[in-house]
């Protein structure tokens, strides 16, 4: 049996909120064997978009250490001997099985104890299974899902193998999106299927939609709406051959990619921890209902106040934001100090073939579509409001410049008085020039 291992701060985790929080733990100042970072992943924390974006384009791969954490915000990259240098344990390969926070005991699969002061959760999601809704076939090889390095690099063998062959992507959002479009780049025959009317339907209109169905027809993927994976067909070797649609259609496949949603782990803290919204509930400084626990990224349900609501987001760059707030608050306590609450808003993005949109703000109430939305320009720029109780409240660009989509998040932020629907229709991008 391995000797109990003890630390000042441990953080359970090691995706992007695990690196942003070690960066401003150092930031703050820790003496050298205060801090571990305990982590399943066989690497040191790294930026987890580049995924589905540059480490799968073949022909210009992204590889480590180019995206380790701090790299995607512009920070200095954390190697492996950052966290030496600094004094960090980085504890890899390594998965707590069992977390006792009365006793602030964690115990690894391996049966190593390890015993803190101050926990941090950063335990992220993981990916849903479409054997989780007993699809028949779904454990076929050359099946992927996309939430790890690791599973990156299967996913990249499998491409290389299956060079110029026939992709399905099942799910029509954010990996669906970002995936068909990588597929595609790497000259893959790709289809994708949805059961939704569109595309990433929780964010996009009907109208944004449109836009991003019609230009990926155009680039030659082809788009099956309304309908979901049913089964799988395979060949002896047990290899995928087709995909079953509940509509009665089969699709030829030489690999599947999965992307329909994840899951916050959260299943160590169960019993243990107030929750709320599918997460662990804390306030605007990430403290749980537990002294000494804080809880951050996806398995975070804290106070939005801009919307003066709990919410959970999924998202690298609350995920980054938290981790830094939560790490303050802790030295500020400390030190007897207090911070600011936390002031989230909400941002999404995504780039894809030569496109690239940000989001910003809450996407409910009355929408207005503006700009050139038509899927064969040359230079397509469009965007959507968002309009709720006479106030802007939300933008969405595509094609954007950083000025612009600057302007749209301060707007997004300040939620100006709209006097009409009509007006912000006609104005497009330039009302928020002038906010």
């Amino acid at each position: 049996m391995a000797k109990e291992k003890s630390f000042k701060y441990v953080i359970v985790g090691g995706g992007v909120a695990a690196g942003y929080a070690a960066r401003e733990f150092t930031k703050q100042g820790i003496k050298p064997g205060e801090l571990a970072i305990i982590s399943r992943e066989p690497v040191p924390p790294y930026e987890r978009p580049a995924l589905s974006k540059g480490y799968i384009n073949l022909q210009n791969k992204a590889t480590l250490p180019g995206f380790y954490v701090c790299a995607g915000s512009g920070g200095e990259k954390q190697f492996p001997q950052w966290y030496k240098n600094n004094g960090i344990e980085l504890l890899l390969d390594t998965e707590i099985v069992k977390a006792d926070l009365a006793s602030k005991t964690l115990v690894s699969g391996t049966g190593q104890v390890f015993k803190y002061q101050t926990l941090i959760a950063a335990t992220g999601s993981s990916v849903t299974r479409l054997s989780d809704f007993g699809v028949e076939g779904a454990d076929a090889k050359n099946i992927f899902y996309l939430r790890e390095l690791l599973d990156a690099d299967e996913l990249v063998t499998a491409m290389n193998l299956k060079a110029n062959g026939k992709a399905v992507v099942v799910g029509g959002g954010y990996i669906g999106l970002e995936l068909s479009s990588a597929l595609k780049v790497n000259n893959m025959e790709v289809t994708m299927v949805y059961p939704e009317p569109w595309c990433m339907p929780r964010l996009f209109t009907a109208g944004i939609a449109s836009f991003y169905e019609g230009f990926y027809a155009n680039k030659g993927i082809n788009i099956v709406k309304g309908t979901v994976a049913a089964g799988f067909s395979t060949n002896s070797d047990g290899e995928v051959t087709e995909v079953l649609l509940k509509d009665g259609r089969t699709l030829e496949a030489d690999i599947v990619i999965v992307g329909v949603g994840a899951r916050p782990i959260t299943s160590l803290f169960k019993g243990q921890v107030e929750e709320e919204k599918g997460g662990l509930k804390t306030d605007a400084f990430f403290r749980t209902s537990v002294p000494d626990v804080y809880a951050v990224g996806d398995i975070a349900t804290f106070p939005m106040k801009l919307y003066n609501e709990m919410r959970r987001v999924e998202h690298v760059d609350h995920a980054r934001k938290s981790a830094e707030q939560a790490v303050k608050a802790i030295k500020a306590a400390e030190e007897g100090n207090s911070i600011t609450e936390y002031d989230y808003l909400p941002y999404f993005y995504s780039r894809a073939f030569n496109l690239s949109w940000q989001f910003y703000g809450d996407n409910v109430g009355e929408t207005v579509l503006f700009g050139d939305n038509d899927p064969t320009s040359a230079k397509p720029k469009f965007g959507s409001y968002w309009i709720k109780d006479g106030k802007l409240i939300g933008v969405f660009l595509e094609g954007g410049s950083p000025d612009e989509n600057k302007a749209i998040a301060k707007a997004a932020r300040e939620q100006p008085f709209v006097e009409s629907v009509e007006v912000l229709s006609k104005e497009g991008l330039s009302f928020v020039s002038n906010v």
